[in-house]
């Protein structure tokens, strides 16, 4: 009581005194007037600021834009170059590039840092054989877009051909050689006009563009505007392609300032006006008491306002007692909504008609704005409607009135009714989950990416049966599907579905990816493109496990390519037989007849010498057509890991007289720790074979020297025999060289089947024999082992 009648007391003291309080009232204000004014300012001032900033970074992505576009155009034209390094169709594919982007004036191939091809040509024959390595203008530019091996955009200059531009390099590498450059050239009016500096409009800022001179080292102003940058006054951006900076420049950067002053000005009238407008009201007792009395009036009418838009509100209004949680007031909209009276509802608590798992949640969140922890709460629950039905409702709670301990005593609570919305979201989910299903079932892996960066925005998950990877590990990583392809298979694959992709056309190509347990897997990819405006904006496809295919269709060819070995065998054994044993069985018969004629004892016993010796070559061609019968169909050949350098050591000690007798020097280069899988016998034959022919065939005027080497090359060991002897004229018997009694040394003692026979005993290894070799030079051969 004594607290009120205090109250009164000092507000009767202030009214009493109204010069007093229209001062305070002026100062207050003041006060309040400039700190808005000032806040007023700051907001200004930052709006600008994030204006310029808007505006600068509009304009720096149409520039980027542009120099993506021409890094495309640069790509392309770089891919007429063929391995030999020579463009493919140059102008019909320029005049197409310069077709498809308004923006890049002319396009340049420069083999050796020399301009060689150029479209149009017409116009810009001037800039024709130009060598920009050995230009002062260009070359430290060309030569920085060669060392960081990207496109490098050089100028603005002014151009050899006629005024100003830039020229954006792309260093090409044909066989990791440096070739060139492909280049595009943009003029400096296109480059305003496609970045929007000159449609944007100018009242308020200035564009400029500098790029620090490479040869004088000092920042150069390319655009004709007279203010420059100065503090405070600008906002810049770098773009790294060309090394510029773009700026955009306050015309007024004190305008804000100026009107910041007028505004305190503005704002001490306006307190000065109310401070005397409250001295006036205090020196007017019955204006005042008027005055309440026309606010008690407005409030009233607030007040019945309210209560309209209470019962006429299109969602469901109701007042809740937030101690009891008895409904105290509610609007026909939510009685018709639950279908009760609003008498009904007046004597009944929410939880009555809230459905019994969201009572819980609802009482917790009621209890939280109640004790003030929150002051509005926004969630979804269930109501019961008086048939039982469940309606969805989307529910937002709010304080409407509080205690002396700022505790609500009453709230408000706003009801909108959402189950159609829930019934629709329902079957949009089942929707959703049926599309899954049936492309999860489908025997491949369904895909979605942007058709420009490769990004994958979808992957069904079927990828994790398929290469191990679950979706969220391919979606989690930009560039996932390049990075896994398998390195052998990366270029190629990327640049034929780019190449497919920038002509719109739908496409299909096989290569190999890494699965996560490092395995090869082969794919079959089947590539839609999606389009807008004729441009490809996505790519849907499917990827299908064509690995078991691969590999019944490479042992397919390792099946037919032994087959054709063993026909070839078998043709030419055929041959052998045929032809060798036929003779000797022709001349027996001959010799037969001769006898069986032949009247003298002498002239008889001749023959027989002639038949005894041609009995002992049929018995010497059998024993090798044995021989070679037995290296063909042994399958059960013991193959045991051997010492290489032991056994040269025994085939040279067992030649050794031989060495000795033609003064032969071995050079054996075949490390003493050497070791190969191979039938020990077949390297034995092997190694006297070739080694006793280069010792035989050497050559009488010079000192005849044997090198021995073992390398790797790939998957085989190569023993590698060389001698510098006779030699063999490979044009004339290339064909004849592993031939069974085919000789062309011209030796009495040559038999022609040791060749043969190593040539067998090699294949029959899995291996392969080769012979290089030029008449009075030498000799070498290669035997690859497994």
């Amino acid at each position: 009581m004594n607290i009120t009648k205090n109250f009164y007391r000092i507000i009767n003291w202030f009214f009493d005194r109204p010069k007093f309080f229209g001062s305070i009232v002026f100062t207050t204000l003041s006060f309040l007037f400039i700190y808005i004014a000032f806040q007023n300012y700051k907001i200004s001032k930052e709006d600008k600021k994030t204006e310029m900033t808007n505006t600068l970074n509009v304009i720096s992505k149409n520039i980027e834009q542009l120099l993506k576009n021409s890094y495309t155009t640069t790509l392309t034209l770089a891919l007429t170059i063929n391995d030999e390094g020579i463009p493919q169709d140059f102008d019909l594919i320029a005049k197409q590039l310069l077709e498809s982007n308004n923006s890049i004036s002319a396009v340049e191939l420069v083999p050796n840092g020399v301009i060689k091809y150029i479209y149009p040509l017409e116009e810009n024959k001037a800039a024709l054989n130009l060598d920009i390595l050995n230009a002062e203008l260009f070359k430290k530019e060309a030569l920085k877009s060669i060392k960081t091996k990207k496109i490098y955009f050089a100028g603005p200059f002014e151009l050899t051909q006629g005024g100003q531009g830039i020229v954006g390099r792309l260093p090409i590498f044909v066989k990791n050689k440096f070739w060139g450059f492909s280049a595009v050239v943009i003029s400096l009016d296109k480059l305003l006009k496609t970045s929007g500096i000159q449609s944007i409009k100018k009242e308020n800022f200035y564009f400029q563009l500098s790029k620090v001179n490479p040869n004088t080292g000092k920042e150069v102003f390319y655009l004709p505007e007279s203010i420059k940058p100065k503090k405070n006054n600008y906002v810049k951006r770098y773009i790294p392609d060309g090394d510029w900076n773009l700026y955009i420049i306050d015309k007024d950067s004190n305008a804000l300032l100026k009107l910041f002053l007028i505004k305190i000005l503005i704002a001490i009238l306006v307190a000065f006006t109310i401070g005397y407008f409250m001295f006036m009201l205090l020196e007017k007792p019955k204006e005042l008491k008027y005055l309440i009395q026309s606010q008690a009036k407005k409030l009233i009418k607030t007040e019945l306002k309210f209560k309209a838009i209470f019962d006429q509100a299109a969602i469901g209004i109701v007042n809740v007692d937030a101690e009891t949680k008895k409904i105290i007031d509610v609007n026909e909209r939510f009685c018709n909504l639950l279908g009760y009276t609003v008498d009904e509802m007046r004597e009944m608590n929410f939880q009555e008609i809230t459905h019994t798992d969201d009572i819980e949640r609802s009482l917790k969140n009621v209890e939280s704005i109640k004790k003030g922890i929150t002051d509005e709460y926004t969630f979804e629950k269930r109501y019961l409607s008086k048939e039982g039905k469940i309606i969805w409702a989307n529910l937002t709670i709010t304080r409407f009135e509080k205690n002396d301990n700022s505790e609500a005593t009453t709230l408000i609570a706003l009801i909108q009714d959402i189950t159609e919305l829930k019934k629709n979201k329902g079957l949009i989910i089942n929707s959703q989950q049926r599309i899954e299903s049936l492309i999860n079932t489908i025997d491949g892996i369904v895909w979605e990416c942007d058709a420009r960066t490769f990004e994958f925005s979808f992957i069904s998950k079927k990828v994790e049966n398929i290469l191990g990877y679950t979706a969220e590990e391919w979606l989690s990583s930009k560039t996932f599907w390049q990075d896994h392809i398998y390195i052998e298979d990366r270029e190629k694959t990327l640049n034929y579905c780019l190449d497919k992709t920038s002509y719109n056309l739908n496409h299909d190509f096989e290569y190999r990816m890494v699965a996560k347990d490092g395995r090869l897997v082969w794919l079959s990819d089947i590539v839609n493109v999606v389009s807008d405006n004729n441009k490809p904006v996505s790519l849907r496809g499917i990827m299908i496990d064509v690995t078991k295919k691969k590999e019944i269709e490479k042992n397919l060819n390792h099946s037919f390519d032994l087959l054709s070995q063993q026909n070839e065998r078998l043709l030419n054994f055929s041959y052998i037989v045929s032809h060798n044993l036929r003779s000797h069985t022709s001349n027996i018969s001959s010799l037969i007849e001769l006898i069986e004629t032949a009247e003298k004892e002498d002239e008889k016993k001749q023959l027989l010498d002639l038949l005894k010796s041609v009995s002992n070559s049929l018995n010497e061609t059998m024993t090798n057509l044995n021989e070679v019968v037995n290296i063909q169909t042994n399958i059960s050949l013991t193959i045991e890991k051997v010492n290489l350098y032991n056994y040269v050591s025994a085939t040279l000690k067992l030649l050794s007289n031989q060495i000795e007798l033609h003064d032969v020097l071995v050079d054996n280069q075949i490390s003493n720790d050497e070791e190969i899988n191979y039938n020990p016998a077949y390297l034995e034959s092997i190694l006297f074979n070739i080694i006793s022919n280069a010792i035989r065939y050497c050559h009488k005027e010079r000192k005849s020297i044997i090198t021995l080497r073992c390398y790797r090359e790939k998957e085989f060991k190569i023993i590698e025999i060389a001698d510098n002897g006779i030699g063999i004229d490979l044009k004339k018997y290339e064909n004849k060289i592993f031939g069974m009694y085919k000789t062309f040394s011209g030796l009495a003692d040559s038999r022609g089947i040791g060749l043969f026979i190593t040539k067998n005993q090699v294949d029959a290894m899995g291996g392969n024999i080769i012979v290089e070799s030029e008449p009075n030079v030498g000799t070498t051969f290669k035997i690859f082992v497994l």
